[in-house]
């Protein structure tokens, strides 16, 4: 099943700058090969079921392996059946309707 993934990885203990471990778990999501948009309070994710959820589990490992005791993960997922729907195609659909 696909899924699009809005992804908030907030590492709790390790100071107030977020950037190496914002940066880990952007690698591990290039690594994986998923779909992804980075944005200012979270990260886009898109694919299929099990290798995003896979892939958020590798990012807690990453973040864990740079220090942070303590992860606080906020997800919300988005799955449809009727059709396909990139990222892109999503933005795309609302930035039409403001032309």
């Amino acid at each position: 099943m696909r899924v699009s993934v809005d992804l908030c990885l907030v590492p709790i203990g390790v100071g107030v700058s977020l950037s190496p471990y914002v940066a880990a778990c952007q690698t591990v999501l290039q690594e994986a090969g998923l779909d992804h948009q980075l944005q200012a309070n979270g990260t886009a994710v898109e694919g299929e079921w099990a290798e995003v959820f896979a892939a958020i589990e590798r990012c807690h490992d990453a973040v864990h392996a740079l220090g942070a005791p303590r992860i606080y993960t906020v997800l919300k997922v988005n799955t449809r059946t009727d059709r396909d729907q990139s990222l892109e195609e999503k933005v795309a659909s609302v930035r039409a309707r403001l032309a």
